[in-house]
C-alpha cells in the first residue's frame, strides 16, 4: 500500500472516530450550537421590536436584517474555537487521548489538520442553524437574500477553516485551566469588535477603532457575509474579505499546528 494510501485510509479514521463521539454528545453539541444565536435573535429582532425598541437604519433596513451575516459569522467562529480548543485542552492534560492520534500512522502535522477540518465540519453546521431561526422568530420582516452562492459558499468555508485554526492555536497556547477565562478576554472582545452588529464601513466615524479591527479574523467572516446575503447594506469588497479569509487560514493554520507539534511531541 502506498504512503498516500495509508494516510487516506488513517485521516479517514480520525474523521470517523470523532463523528462517533459527536453522536454520543449531540444534546451538548446542540445546546451550545443554539443557544448563542437563539438568544441574540430571540432579544434584538423579537424582544426589542415587541417593547417598541426596534432598530431601523437611515435607509429603513431592519436590525434583523443588519445582524443576520454577523449572527452566522459569530456561530461559525465560536463552534470553531470551541470544537477543538476544550476538546484538546482535555485530550492533552488530562485523558492524554491525544497519545493514541499521534500513534496512528500519519504525520503530527496531519493529526492537526484533521482536528481543523472537523471542527470546520461543525462550524458549517451552525451557520446553517441559523437561517431558519432567523426566519421564523424576528417580529419584523428580515429582507435577505444570497446574492451570490459562490461568495456565500467560499465564505462559510473559509470562515469555518479559518475558526478551526484560531481553535487549535487557543488549544495549544492556552493552558488547561485556563481555557474558561480565554472565553471571557479574547471571544469576547473579539466578538463585540467584528463587526457583528454593524457593518465596518460605519466605524469611520471612529477611525482608529475602524483601523484596529482589521487584526480581527471575525470582521472578514461577518463583511464577507454582508456581501453575500445583505448587499443592501455597506460592506467590504468580496475580494477584501476572502483573500484576508484566506491569509488567516494560512497564518493562524500554520501558528496552531506548531504549537500542536510542540505540545504533543515534548
Amino acid at each position: 500500500m502506498s504512503n498516500f494510501m495509508l494516510y487516506a485510509r488513517s485521516f479517514w479514521g480520525l474523521i470517523l472516530r470523532d463523528l462517533r463521539v459527536l453522536r454520543r454528545e449531540v444534546a451538548p453539541f446542540c445546546a451550545r450550537t443554539l443557544m448563542n444565536p437563539f438568544m441574540f435573535v430571540f432579544v434584538f429582532t423579537y424582544l426589542f421590536p415587541k417593547m417598541g425598541q426596534g432598530f431601523q437604519n437611515s435607509r429603513g433596513i431592519s436590525f434583523g436584517t443588519i445582524i443576520l451575516p454577523g449572527l452566522v459569522a459569530v456561530a461559525i467562529f465560536v463552534q470553531g474555537i470551541m470544537a477543538v480548543a476544550l476538546p484538546l485542552s482535555v485530550e492533552i492534560s488530562s485523558t492524554r487521548e491525544i497519545e493514541d492520534r499521534v500513534m496512528s500512522p500519519l504525520p503530527v502535522t496531519w493529526v492537526a489538520i484533521e482536528k481543523i477540518i472537523f471542527s470546520a465540519f461543525q462550524s458549517v453546521i451552525a451557520a446553517a442553524v441559523v437561517f431558519p431561526l432567523i426566519y421564523f422568530i424576528p417580529a419584523t420582516p428580515v429582507h435577505v437574500h444570497v446574492d451570490s452562492w459562490p461568495i456565500l459558499i467560499g465564505t462559510v468555508i473559509l470562515a469555518s477553516l479559518a475558526s478551526g485554526a484560531v481553535g487549535l492555536t487557543i488549544g495549544t497556547i492556552v493552558k488547561p485551566q485556563n481555557i474558561g477565562l480565554m472565553f471571557g478576554i479574547v471571544v469576547v472582545p473579539i466578538t463585540f469588535f467584528g463587526c457583528v452588529y454593524y457593518p465596518w464601513a460605519l466605524l469611520y466615524k471612529v477611525r482608529w477603532i475602524q483601523i484596529a479591527v482589521l487584526i480581527n479574523p471575525l470582521v472578514y467572516m461577518s463583511e464577507g457575509l454582508r456581501t453575500a446575503l445583505t448587499p443592501e447594506t455597506p460592506h467590504m469588497p468580496a475580494w477584501t474579505t476572502t483573500l484576508a479569509l484566506l491569509l488567516c487560514v494560512l497564518i493562524l493554520g500554520w501558528i496552531g499546528i506548531r504549537g500542536f507539534i510542540r505540545r504533543v511531541v515534548s
